[in-house]
């Protein structure tokens, strides 16, 4: 251990704690990153693969990316971003699924979305699946699409969080890696690494934070851990704080796992095009071929779909995906493609999920988890947020407040 006190402990070293940490630092606050892994970011994550390409195998795109302040930041570093339209705003390829199909589909799933948002300005929170239509042939689809965005079925996701997501509809990429540029926006700040947070004892004139490199003392902390940590660790706080807990179980990270894979013989896609592997299923994947134009193919699972092949281990996915993608374009297809990157972010001790859902009736647990704690205790993290959940956005637009927070505390 480098550093056994400080001002403002901050505890996690994602996206939240990196930006509160920076705001610290720019109003001469004296702080600590204290991060469990042995790298910044989170769950944002920047790999490479065998080609020398940044594979961003955690959070991928700069969403409502007019008004999401990383892009600013990876600007000021020199990243390349890229506004190529997303694949999910133009038709899918046409293979297994028709262009009439696809038409049906857009209006069944815009009027379940509409339904959602009337659902969730009036009456009690209800899940999202109740609004489903009946006997609706698109229903299936519709559920998986819900598991892209959230990480959980219809069934565990509350209607009034679902509808309160706000989206720009501007979605952009970073070139050398979103997780890359959320990483590097540490450097500088300091930071412990390897250094996993046991216990937060707030009941002394000072804070005692339990590490696994020995206890820090903080006038405050700023815990940015993700919900499902906090939720299934009842003694992280001493003395116990139950209504963090509750709101941390109120919200529980949903999976969203990414595989990447090489594909030969790749010209014959447009780049950033896509597929569904099924239309009359939820258990399905959808894949991306050619992101930047690159000789790949980026599958993404969610929800109950991902976790059985997270159990299975990551073989599983790369064994699904062959499936679904020689039943599209052949038999021949599978020695076409070959498994490069996955991590299974429900099975991340640091992580236990990818991005955070309301339960039903639980909408209030964001404002709830984000609320401070007798001026010493302050809390950040997608899940933390309103209307930017599931996104480093809104860990970013969390992390500051809550630093602003700590700030003015300060003062009293």
């Amino acid at each position: 251990m480098t550093k056994s006190e400080t001002e403002v402990a901050i505890i996690g070293g994602g996206a939240a704690g990196i930006a509160a940490g920076r705001r610290l630092r720019q109003a001469g606050i004296d702080c600590l990153l204290i991060e469990a892994r042995p790298r910044l970011g989170g769950r944002a994550w920047t790999v490479s693969d065998a080609s020398g390409c940044a594979l961003d195998i955690g959070c991928g795109w700069l969403h409502s990316a007019d008004r999401n302040p990383w892009v600013a930041v990876a600007e000021a570093q020199g990243r390349t971003i890229d506004r190529t339209p997303p694949p999910w705003s133009k038709p899918p390829l046409p293979v297994g699924f028709s262009l009439a199909e696809q038409h049906e589909f857009n209006t069944a799933f815009n009027r379940f979305l509409e339904r959602v948002k009337v659902a969730s300005a009036k009456g009690p929170d209800v899940m999202a699946a109740s609004v489903l239509a009946p006997d609706d042939r698109w229903t299936n689809l519709i559920i998986a699409i819900g598991t892209y965005i959230s990480g959980a079925e219809l069934t565990h996701i509350s209607a009034r969080d679902f509808a309160n997501y706000d989206d720009t509809g501007v979605n952009w990429r970073v070139l050398e890696g979103y997780g890359a540029t959320i990483a590097a926006t540490g450097d500088g700040l300091p930071v412990a690494l390897d250094c996993a947070v046991r216990r937060i004892d707030h009941s002394g004139k000072r804070l005692k934070i339990e590490t696994a490199k020995g206890d820090i003392t903080a006038d405050r902390a700023i815990v940015t851990l993700p919900s499902a940590l906090i939720a299934e660790n009842e003694a992280l706080f001493a003395p116990s704080l139950p209504e963090k807990m509750r709101a941390a179980r109120g919200l529980p990270l949903g999976l969203a796992d990414k595989l990447f894979m090489s594909l030969a013989d790749a010209e014959e896609f447009d780049a950033d095009s896509r597929v569904f592997g099924a239309t009359d299923r939820s258990a399905t994947a959808s894949y991306q071929l050619r992101p930047f134009g690159r000789p790949q193919i980026e599958a993404y699972f969610g929800g109950s779909h991902a976790a059985p092949l997270e159990a299975a281990g990551e073989g599983a996915f790369f064994d699904f995906a062959v499936s679904e993608l020689t039943a599209l374009f052949g038999s021949n297809f599978a020695h076409r493609i070959k498994p490069t990157h996955i991590h299974r972010w429900g099975a991340d001790p640091f992580a236990c999920g990818s991005y955070s859902y309301a339960l039903p009736g639980m909408a209030e647990c964001r404002a709830a988890l984000a609320a401070p704690v007798d001026g010493r205790l302050f809390f950040a993290g997608e899940a933390c947020s309103t209307s930017d959940f599931s996104t480093a956005q809104g860990a970013w637009f969390t992390g500051v407040a809550a630093a602003e927070h700590a700030i003015n505390a300060r003062a009293i």
